[in-house]
């Protein structure tokens, strides 16, 4: 039987096919190349920008389709499975970065950012993680306070995707007092900053074509215009408000991972032999090709209900924790178990099954540790 998302639609259907295409066409040839400079290039932004699939959920007025959520999950499901290269920067510019924009910023800031993100032309990302503070967000030490006409930024931040190419960042700092009622979320444009710096491209073991940055702001401006929210203090509840979407993205994104690396391993062993035959008739990788499929399944039914509860505004926090553990948790496990099935040639970078190795593990520590995932869960009990 073949299994169909519940939230797909004929008109989704349309417009996965082109996508698909063009993702295969035009931007898979480009992948090595972006893997080797850390960097996905400009161009392929501006193209995936005139495909639609850029801030697919974001009103037809402010340059997006006006679709439904079902839109991001599937242009994530489809990178992840084509060129999953670009996915984690487009996770965050399209599905997390505008969604701020979109759901606190004054109309104003909506139509000067976001036309602009949804045609590739600008590039956002977040910046909340500091070289001391990752899923502990009470305690970020970046400062914004106000001198004259402007907000002056000074602090460190780091792991930041798309950092590198980032024309906004959205800043979480702290205009008030220490804990979650001091926090801001402001809005800093880099073009003409001269407190903005960008420090190295990150060298990471995995997701090379991702680029990965430390930021500095030293007496950085934004004007007051900038905050999201229209008043201070209001940056916490905004982070956690957008939790649940975030981290379904990533859950999205694991469960498309799974099934790509099942597939690739399951063609693989039908074509390998070894005494004789193929690997897949020898029990022990039949039956732990046949696990890890009957755990994709279950994930991608369970995501799939998660993404019907986003769509109609019920995921909790706690749901989408579950979703996230959960799937990069079988994520990882199931990229092992894939690798160990291709021999040593599984261990050559050229085989896909071994990027999607090492990519696959930062999936239990960013968008929040699969430990903090975990207590969130555990306090519902």
């Amino acid at each position: 039987m073949t299994y169909r998302s519940s939230w797909m639609t004929e008109e989704l259907d349309v417009f996965r096919d082109q996508f698909r295409k063009f993702l295969a066409k035009d931007l898979a040839p480009h992948a090595e190349t972006w893997r080797k400079q850390k960097m996905v290039d400009r161009s392929a932004w501006r193209a995936l920008g005139e495909m639609g699939a850029l801030l697919p959920s974001v009103p037809e007025a402010y340059g997006g389709l006006g679709a439904a959520f079902a839109y991001d999950a599937a242009v994530i499901e489809d990178i992840e499975s084509v060129v999953p290269e670009v996915t984690t920067g487009v996770s965050v510019h399209s599905g997390i970065v505008a969604h701020y924009i979109l759901n606190y910023g004054s109309e104003e800031q909506k139509r000067r950012w976001l036309p602009k993100m949804a045609s590739g032309e600008f590039i956002g990302a977040i910046a909340m993680t500091e070289p001391g503070t990752g899923s502990d967000l009470q305690g970020v030490r970046t400062t914004a306070r106000k001198q004259g006409n402007n907000y002056v930024i000074n602090g460190q931040k780091t792991f930041i995707t798309n950092g590198q190419a980032a024309d906004l960042v959205i800043v979480v700092a702290r205009t008030g007092g220490p804990g979650a009622k001091g926090l801001s979320l402001i809005v800093v444009e880099t073009a003409d900053n001269d407190g903005f710096r960008r420090g190295r491209n990150l060298d990471k073991i995995g997701l090379n074509a991702s680029d990965t940055s430390e930021l500095f702001f030293d007496n950085a401006v934004a004007p007051p215009e900038n905050l999201l929210g229209g008043e201070e203090g209001s940056g916490f509840v905004q982070l956690m408000q957008q939790l649940p979407q975030e981290r379904l993205l990533l859950a999205i994104g694991a469960v498309a991972s799974m099934e790509r690396a099942i597939k690739l391993t399951a063609d693989y062993t039908k074509e390998r032999k070894a005494f004789g035959q193929p690997i897949i008739e020898f029990q022990n990788t039949a039956f732990t090709l046949a696990e890890r499929k009957t755990e994709a399944t279950i994930a991608r039914v369970f995501v799939d209900w998660c993404i019907e509860r986003l769509i109609a505004g019920e995921l909790d926090t706690v749901t989408a924790s579950m979703a996230k553990w959960w799937c990069s948790q079988k994520q990882v496990e199931t990229a092992d178990e894939c690798l160990q099935l291709h021999g040593g040639y599984g261990y050559m970078q050229e085989y896909p099954i071994s990027r999607m190795f090492v990519d696959a593990r930062i999936q239990k520590i960013y968008g929040g540790t699969n430990e903090i995932m975990k207590l969130l869960i555990a306090r519902s009990l």
